[in-house]
């Protein structure tokens, strides 16, 4: 009986750590991963010799794009929070810059498709 609940506890432990976070949550991004690699294929060209300075430069661009993301997750629909999240965090290295690109690209390219289709649902051919 023992074995079995340690097994169980450890399935529903698993289940959790695997089961997607829900898209209305903000991410959480590990970002050090990809800052660290954009500091060493720099070669510290970013900063005259001092990878530290480097890499908290990248660190502050990356807290500044969350921030920013914040402020704007209300506008992004939940399709697109889901496939922008999921998108970035293929492959092991997350960035907010990207999720938030990926983010306002797809908010922007639906926005742009409905004044299209609004344009040519009126009479003059003109956006209402």
């Amino acid at each position: 009986m023992r074995i079995y609940l340690n097994l169980s506890a450890a399935a529903i432990a698993l289940a959790c750590l695997t089961l997607p976070a829900r898209a209305d949550d903000v991410p959480t991004l590990q970002v050090e991963q990809v800052c660290h690699g954009i500091v060493n294929q720099s070669g510290g060209s970013l900063t005259v010799g001092d990878p530290k300075v480097a890499f908290d430069q990248c660190m502050a661009g990356e807290k500044a794009d969350r921030e920013t993301m914040i402020k704007e997750w209300s506008t992004f629909s939940t399709e697109d929070k889901r496939h922008c999240t999921a998108e970035t965090r293929m492959g092991g290295e997350s960035s907010y810059t990207e999720l938030v690109t990926c983010l306002e690209m797809a908010r922007d390219v639906r926005n742009l498709r409905n004044d299209q289709a609004k344009a040519l649902a009126s009479p003059t051919g003109k956006p209402k």
